[in-house]
């Protein structure tokens, strides 16, 4: 029985498995698709796959070639799907590469979404909110809103103006909720955590978005936030990958002290690319 560190050193140019590969331009989604598993690759623990520490890397990352390797496949396949290549691949060979580079059960539903067929993408919501979730969100006594896929946010409720007060007088290009996550100051007052409460939003929006990430408007969102924030920088470029769970959350508010609610999510079933967030009293 060969050990992990075996099977790379035996390992024949190219992999053991042979990969048929069919290999198109680059698309937006396959270069996001190869800077996430090049951000994992660097990030792998390799004692946990049973490998020595490196001289340069110490504990902390793989090479490509270790990579497909112990997951069974090309070198150069591997190279070249991490370098945004549009090339055939199954669900079976990602599930092996995810296994190799410690992937969660969102990060790899992430991957799969991004490697799947262009056709696959989902076409791009209205941008008005229908009036019946209008009226549904009215009709909440706690603080409610309803956002795109791009988190814009579409339409609230008096609730929500007095917990959020700037809500109607943002500019309807800004009011994003990811935007004003990063951009207010006023907002990022009013949370006691303003760092880990960034990284959770950024990491389920990133989880959220998939495909969507390579549209006009999620693009457009991306390169202005890229281009006035550097904290945004920063958290963009670790490829955080989340899923959205219910939770508590915290606000400092400058007129009625400190709130507490649970943070609920929930999507219309006939309007599924629109999300109802609501902000319930704990």
């Amino acid at each position: 029985m060969y050990s992990l560190r075996s099977r790379i050193r035996s390992a024949v140019p190219g992999g053991s498995r042979r990969v048929p590969v069919m290999i198109r331009p680059r698309t937006p989604r396959r270069e996001q698709l190869g800077e996430f598993l090049a951000s994992r690759r660097r990030a792998a623990s390799r004692s946990a796959l049973g490998l020595p520490r490196a001289s340069r890397r110490g504990d902390t990352g793989l090479s490509r070639e270790e990579v497909a390797a112990l997951a069974g496949v090309s070198a150069s396949w591997f190279t070249w799907l991490e370098q945004g290549r549009d090339i055939g691949v199954s669900r079976q060979v990602l599930g092996a590469v995810a296994r190799v580079l410690q992937l969660s059960p969102a990060e790899f539903d992430y991957v799969v979404r991004l490697a799947g067929p262009a056709e696959d993408a989902p076409a791009e919501e209205t941008e008005r909110i229908p009036d019946h979730l209008q009226r549904l969100v009215d009709a909440l006594a706690f603080p409610s809103f309803v956002v795109a896929s791009d988190w814009a946010i579409l339409g609230w409720n008096a609730s929500y103006a007095r917990l959020y007060e700037p809500i109607g007088t943002v500019d309807p290009g800004d009011r994003n909720l990811l935007w004003l996550i990063y951009t207010d100051p006023r907002l990022r007052r009013m949370l006691p955590d303003w760092v880990q409460e960034s990284r959770r939003f950024l990491a389920e929006f990133r989880a959220e978005s998939g495909v969507r990430l390579s549209s006009d408007r999620h693009r457009a969102l991306i390169e202005r936030l890229l281009e006035v924030s550097d904290d945004f920088r920063i958290q963009w470029a670790e490829h955080a990958v989340e899923r959205f769970a219910s939770r508590q959350r915290v606000f400092e508010h400058p007129k009625d002290g400190r709130r507490v609610f649970e943070h609920h999510s929930l999507v219309p079933a006939d309007a599924p690319g629109l999300t109802v967030v609501m902000y319930v009293p704990a």
